[in-house]
């Protein structure tokens, strides 16, 4: 597979033609960068302001306001070179280049030869957004109301005949003006797209006599227009909303120690912010003071609180709950995690799934074919058929209104952009609609180990006085804590975290290279090592043998504190299992897909990790090409398979599965960029839920396909056979449009924990 891993994914070019009118909210980005849609010519508020890069060349195209007029720039512009990104702004009706200045120009000059004005914006300029049309296209649906009754109720005289038509053409020019000039245009320079079939449409009903049907058709269109691009709004603003829920403001703490108000995007790295509880973090950063809960869900999906203490991370947009915290910021404003998320699901909505690039194609074919049939019907209707002249016109027009690619377009980008903002409410970041559409093809899942299945981190799981040993539990353990205290290994690290003993003075304190610590505690001499130092020390009975033996088998790595005659306690260190590794697999497993483990480590701890975890194939002591190795043996035994992991050796095996998983709590940047799919809140469980939501995307997607073609085609024979009227067509298109839309955005609802029905 194509893999473009870096956090904020690259965006692919649309594919041409078959635009709709209609805003998709899924604007397809250049090869080198993406695109921010936050409004449609209708009803919208403030324009946008430029990307938060703050790169790139601003041009004020007035006449760019829906997906047709982006299709056809986007294409002007394709034979540039030089041309790193395009960001497209449809509500405020500009477009960033990210190109070289001569190269701008050149954009400028090559969008003005496809028919529409371009005018480079200074870098401080705004563009107000165009004011609401709410009213016109009310007032143009009253008109054309007012035409149909004039049609059906005044007598059919010379007056009245010139009356209605005038209220007709005042209902056009109000509610559809800009459609028809675009139209024409279109028509002018070649292109065949939505706004030259209604322009067709209208001009030709008005021509033949049918006046107020072209009024209510060009006024249905526009409402349907402004209808369907709210409703997109809010799956294209359900991610962006996100945002939000940082403050623009954060106390930040000055040289002289007292705290001041900034507005969080001037605060630099590595200044102190303090946040009281209630408060939602202003930036990202790590805790230098205090102890407090912290509210995650809006960046990881997790519904319970995280208690944080000094040196923990802390991520902008989340709510401290309990005690007051200082944080030192790690990250500026528009580099924050929950702004990273954003930028990235934007630049996923330009990664093409398979069935949108299938209905992109169609489209393309669909709309020149829609027209050739139409002439057709007008043509040849009068020979075959023995309609009139008029009738013939009539039936083609209603064809073209009907034949409206709308619904089918506007299906896919609604639905997989309504499931990215799912998945991101839940803590997944999936970096592209071909991943979350492939998703549900897989047959099989790898796992690390270290970080994915358990922690990551050594913990004391079991500690005993050895039979015999007469000294107190309370003594030994004071001893054992002073000693691994005084080393740095993280096994004793992990021995004195799990200890509750206050620790002793050590005198003499030696580290055993490859063996353990030794010293002196309360003037007597200890060792707290491994086996080897035992055996060597001449420590070693078969009563310990076997206790050592229960231990390993299980992937633990035992300590053992001893004095000069004999061994005193044993100490087992592990790295534990996840809480929700087991249930996560079982979820798996009634989805249909193989759990198997990959890890680096001995593989006695692999099989016991494994078996805890309930996965039934591991595999141990592997190399980063040893993992790869094994990824594509199960490729080619299963089929599509996955890769869980979150450490640097699991980088090349995260690129090469068919979808790569990174764990995003605690994994490296590396991990991350390499996967398609970052777990926020590193748990496993998000998966499973993955994968049912590929499959809940990819039955909407083909249910909104079959809902768009389903009712074109039944109203294509009804047109045919004369039972259709021009808007009648207009009516069933924007009835299509809103069901499909609605259909989509179900995907936002919370998703069920039941297994979805495989493929």
């Amino acid at each position: 597979m194509a893999h473009g891993h870096i956090p904020l994914h690259p965006a692919q070019p649309t594919a041409a033609g078959g635009c709709c009118g209609h805003a998709h909210g899924h604007h397809h980005g250049h090869p080198h960068g993406h695109d921010h849609d936050h409004g449609h010519a209708h009803d919208h508020g403030p324009a946008e302001p430029p990307p938060a890069s703050g790169r790139g060349t601003r041009l004020h195209v007035p006449q760019m306001d829906c997906a047709a007029e982006e299709a056809d720039i986007r294409r002007a512009l394709e034979p540039l070179a030089g041309i790193q990104a395009l960001h497209f702004h449809l509500g405020s009706r500009t477009l960033t280049v990210e190109a070289e200045p001569p190269v701008v120009q050149a954009a400028a000059e090559a969008i003005r030869r496809a028919g529409y004005s371009a005018t480079l914006l200074q870098a401080e300029a705004t563009v107000a957004a165009p004011p609401s049309q709410t009213p016109r296209l009310v007032a143009g649906l009253v008109l054309a109301l007012v035409a149909e009754l004039l049609n059906f109720l005044a007598p059919d005289t010379l007056p009245w005949q010139v009356a209605g038509m005038a209220v007709a053409a005042a209902a056009i020019g109000l509610a559809g003006l800009s459609t028809y000039a675009k139209g024409l245009q279109a028509l002018r320079h070649g292109r065949l797209n939505i706004n030259a079939l209604m322009a067709v449409a209208v001009t030709g009903a008005f021509v033949i006599g049918q006046w107020p049907e072209a009024a209510m058709v060009m006024a249905l269109y526009a409402l349907a227009e402004a209808i369907e691009a709210k409703a997109v709004d809010r799956s294209r603003q359900a991610v962006q909303g996100l945002l939000a829920l940082s403050p623009a403001v954060a106390q930040v703490r000055q040289p002289d120690g007292r705290w001041l108000e900034q507005p969080a995007a001037q605060v630099p790295v590595g200044a102190v912010l303090r946040v009281r509880p209630g408060e939602r973090i202003a930036l990202d950063g790590s805790v230098v003071a205090g102890r407090s809960a912290v509210d995650q869900s809006a960046v990881t999906g997790e519904s319970l609180p995280v208690d944080k203490a000094e040196g923990d991370p802390l991520f902008a947009g989340t709510v401290n709950q309990a005690g007051t915290l200082e944080l030192r910021v790690t990250k500026p404003h528009d580099q924050s995690t929950l702004a990273r998320i954003v930028q990235a699901v934007e630049q996923a909505q330009g990664a093409r799934a398979p069935t949108q690039r299938f209905v992109d194609r169609f489209a393309a074919v669909y709309t020149p074919l829609v027209f050739a049939i139409a002439l057709a019907v007008a043509l040849l209707g009068p020979w075959l058929a023995g309609w009139d002249w008029l009738q013939a016109v009539y039936k083609a027009l209603v064809l073209l209104v009907i034949a409206c690619p709308c619904a089918l377009v506007i299906s896919t980008p609604v639905t997989v952009v309504s499931g990215l903002a799912a998945a991101a409410r839940r803590g997944i970041l999936i970096k592209g609609g071909s991943f979350l559409e492939e998703a549900r093809k897989l047959k099989a899942v790898a796992f690390d180990k270290t970080g994915t299945i358990t922690h990551g981190k050594p913990v004391l799981v079991h500690w005993q006085v050895l039979e015999g040993v007469a000294m107190p539990a309370a003594e030994v353990e004071r001893i054992a804590a002073s000693l691994a205290q005084a080393s740095s290994h993280p096994v004793s690290g992990a021995i004195a975290a799990g200890l509750k003993a206050t620790p002793a003075e050590v005198i003499g304190s030696q580290a055993l290279t490859g063996r353990g610590t030794a010293g002196q505690v309360d003037g007597r001499a200890y060792v707290l090592g491994n086996h080897r130092l035992m055996e060597e020390r001449g420590l070693c009975s078969p009563a310990l043998e076997a206790a050592l033996r229960e231990h390993e088998t299980a992937g633990r790595s035992v300590t053992l504190l001893a004095d000069e005659q004999r061994a005193l306690a044993l100490f087992a260190v592990a790295d534990t299992v996840k809480p929700h590794a087991a249930e996560a697999v079982a979820d798996l497993r009634a989805l249909g897909l193989q759990a198997v483990m990959l890890s680096g480590d001995n593989d006695a701890t692999v099989q016991a990790v494994a078996r805890e975890a309930g996965i039934g194939q591991a595999h141990g002591n592997l190399l980063p090409e040893d993992k790869l190795v094994q990824l594509k043996a199960l490729q080619q035994r299963h089929g599509p398979t996955a890769m869980a992991g979150d450490g640097i050796n699991d980088a090349p095996a995260l690129a090469t599965a068919d979808i790569g998983i990174a764990m995003g709590g605690a994994g490296t940047d590396i991990a991350a960029e390499a996967a398609d799919v970052v777990v926020m809140n590193d748990d496993l469980r998000r998966i499973a839920e993955t994968v049912r939501l590929s499959r809940r995307t990819h039955a909407v997607l083909w249910q909104n396909i079959t809902l768009a073609l389903g009712i074109k085609a039944a109203f294509l024979v009804a047109a045919v056979m004369g039972e259709a009227t021009m808007w009648m067509a207009v009516f069933a298109d924007m009835g299509a449009s809103l069901l499909v839309v609605g259909n989509g955005l179900r995907l936002l609802r919370p998703q069920s924990r039941r297994a979805a029905p495989r493929d």
